[in-house]
């Protein structure tokens, strides 16, 4: 059973999780959908998604573009190189990081 998260969820662990969802498609993907998959592992609205979306096209991770879907434009992100690069960084800093905290949950004298 899984409950609510009660760790608080930094922009940089944020970022990491976005890109990590929009790299699984080549052609990208679109917010709704980024949405509903960042739900699945962390606590958010889309209210909060879509300036994480626009800091991360900003800062050139993400290349953003339209496609006719049902009559309706939706608005599609996928990873530029740079995007890339920051998620093979994200995913080293996580491996390193969650190693280091694992550990001392294991060590602890419960």
């Amino acid at each position: 059973m899984r409950g609510k998260m009660i760790f608080n969820t930094g922009a940089a662990l944020l970022d990491a999780v976005v890109l990590a969802i929009v790299s699984k498609e080549p052609e990208g993907t679109y917010g709704y959908k980024i949405t509903q998959e960042t739900r699945q592992v962390i606590d958010l609205s889309e209210s909060t998604l879509y300036p994480v979306l626009r800091r991360l096209q900003r800062d050139g991770c993400l290349d953003v573009y339209d496609r006719e879907f049902a009559g309706r434009k939706r608005r599609y992100y996928r990873l530029t190189e740079s995007g890339r690069a920051s998620l093979t960084a994200y995913r080293e800093e996580w491996k390193c990081y969650s190693e280091r905290i694992t550990g001392i949950f294991e060590e602890s004298g419960d």
